[in-house]
Parts: C-alpha cells; structure tokens; sequence
C-alpha cells in the first residue's frame, strides 16, 4: 500500500513538473495562432519563420557566444578550484569554498542587481561581457562540484608515481591527471554551457542592447501574435537542453567508472 502511495505521489509530481513542457511542442506544431485546444491542425509553419527573423539570429549568436565563453571560464577556473579543494589544505580553506558556492545559493534577482549596480558604479557598459561575468560567476559552483567529485575520486598514488619517474609537477598533471579527469571537465563544460544559454534574470538586467535568446523570447511574449513562435523556439531550447544535460551525466558516469569510485548521484 505505502509503495502503491508512493508511486501515485510521483507520477502526479512528475506530471505537474513535466505536463507545461509536454504543451511546447503540442502548440508548437499546430497550424492556429491561437494558444487553446482543441488543436487547428499539425503544420510546421512557426519552425519555418525562425529562419526569416534577423532579430531572433542576432540574439541567437549572442546567447551562443556568451554559453561558450562563459563554460570555458567557469570550467577553467572550476579546475583550480576544485583540484585544491581535494589536494591542498590550508588555513581558512572551508570559509573560502564555502564562500565561492556562495551564489549556488543566493536568488538570481539579488546577484543581478547587486552586479548591475555594481558595473553602473564603475561606470562601465551594459554587454555580453558583462552577462559572462555573471554567468560565470553563477556556472563556477556547478563546474567545482561536479570537478572536485573527480579530483577526489583520482587516486593520488599515480601523480606520485609519475613524478617518482622524473615528470614535473606540471606534465604530470597534463599527462596524467587531465586526462583521467576529463570526462568530469566535458560534463562541467556542458553543464555551464546548459546554465548559460537558459540563464534570463541575469541577462535581462545586464545584457543591455544586446539581448540573450530567453531575453528576446522574453520580449515576443508581448505580443500574443508571436506566442506560437516562442512555442516552436521553446521546443527546439528544451530538445537542445536535455541532449546537453544527457551527454554531461554520460561523461560525468563514464569518468566515475574510469576511476572506479561510486555513484553518489547525479544530474539524471
């Protein structure tokens, strides 16, 4: 009986969560402007105007470079982070980290005018730069836990080993360490790469004149004529988004195996 209970909590939780993104491609696909049932019809026509808007391209690229810049730097400085936090200990070491996660969790509205206010003091210019600040400033909690799982899990005896050979620190951790950690790496790639390119608060507030996909989608909600094409790049971002978060828990599986550490959980 608990089980039965149990099993019908989560099927309605996972209804309520998942039942909104089900009706992106349901009204993505049908040929009425209008957002109700019943349906008009299937028809491809909102997928076949995407490719007409310039505006929507712009913010497209902008999105995508913002993600990719953003999931470098986070990852990059995820590394450094996460392989001091499994192999170094210092005075002050747990205050710091903790204060490095800090925005995993802070509400993105505070971050974003805390951050706004703070450029505007500066007196620096709203841009994409200033949205790959931020960005990287929220995708760094995410690469470190995701890197300082597989730090900890690479067994230190064959950095040691390494340098016993004659390596240097340095080709050790190129020739040895990258490699065994990699898979963790590509996963943090993805994965701030996933934040980046959905991430709307920060970017509404910081993106100035040059506006990020889910700031200009954000923008054709104003008009109830569009709404049928928001559906259609709504269901092409949800598709890309589950790929992303997919292949990052492959690699992020396939890293704990190389290592033979165990699963404690993960995005999926």
């Amino acid at each position: 009986m608990r089980g039965g209970g149990l099993r019908i909590y989560a099927l309605i939780y996972l209804l309520f969560l998942y039942a909104p993104i089900l009706l992106l491609p349901l009204f993505a696909f049908n040929s009425s402007q209008i957002i109700a049932f019943p349906l008009a019809g299937f028809s491809t026509r909102w997928f076949e105007e995407l490719v007409t808007v310039d505006a929507l391209h712009e913010a497209v690229l902008n999105s995508l470079f913002i993600a990719v810049v953003s999931a470098v730097l986070a990852t990059l400085l995820g590394i450094c982070a996460a392989r001091t936090a499994a192999r170094y200990r210092f005075r002050g070491k747990g205050p710091v980290l903790g204060f490095i996660m800090l925005p995993l969790v802070l509400p993105e509205i505070i971050v974003a005018v805390a951050l706004l206010t703070l450029i505007l003091q500066l007196g620096l210019d709203l841009s994409v730069w200033s949205v790959i600040a931020a960005h990287v400033l929220i995708c760094v909690p995410f690469s470190i836990a995701i890197l300082q799982s597989a730090f900890q899990n690479l067994d230190a005896s064959l950095e040691e080993a390494a340098v016993d050979l004659g390596e240097t620190r340095w080709s050790t951790f190129r020739l040895i360490t990258l490699p065994l950690v990699m898979p963790g790496i590509i996963s943090s790639l993805l994965i701030s790469f996933t934040i980046s390119l959905d991430e709307f608060i920060i970017a509404f507030f910081l993106s100035g004149t040059d506006p990020t996909l889910p700031v200009y989608l954000w923008g054709l909600l104003r008009f109830p004529s569009s709404l049928p094409v928001v559906m259609a790049l709504g269901t092409i971002l949800v598709v890309l988004s589950i790929l992303l978060i997919t292949t990052a828990e492959f690699f992020r599986r396939r890293g704990l195996a190389r290592t033979g550490a165990t699963d404690s959980g993960g995005f999926i």
